[in-house]
This record gives structure tokens, sequence and C-alpha cells, in this order.
């Protein structure tokens, strides 16, 4: 299982992309991560402000 981002959601603010130990998430508008390097580890989900990111 990995993390996705809600595209309606997000702000893009970046707060997630630097607590990604594993650099799975990538700038843009959205943000995404990249569910092959997600390690289902939730830091990214326990720091987002607007509350977009979710386990799939």
């Amino acid at each position: 299982m990995a993390y996705k981002i809600d595209a309606d959601s997000c702000s893009s603010c970046g707060t997630c992309q630097s607590e990604c130990p594993q650099d799975a998430i990538a700038e843009g508008t959205p943000y995404v991560i990249d569910p092959d390097l997600c390690v289902d580890c939730g830091a990214c989900a326990d720091v987002c402000p607007c509350e977009a990111i979710h386990p799939e």
C-alpha cells in the first residue's frame, strides 16, 4: 500500500516533500507520491496542513 495526495485538497506547499525519507514525493500542482518508492511510513500525511494525504 502507498499513500496518495488528493489533488483537490493539496495546496502544493511542499511540507510533505521535505518529510519523506524515501524522496518519493515530486513537486507539482498537486505534488505526487511515487507508489514504487513509497514505504507507507505516513510521515507525509502526519505533516500535511491540508490533510490531503491518505493511504490508497
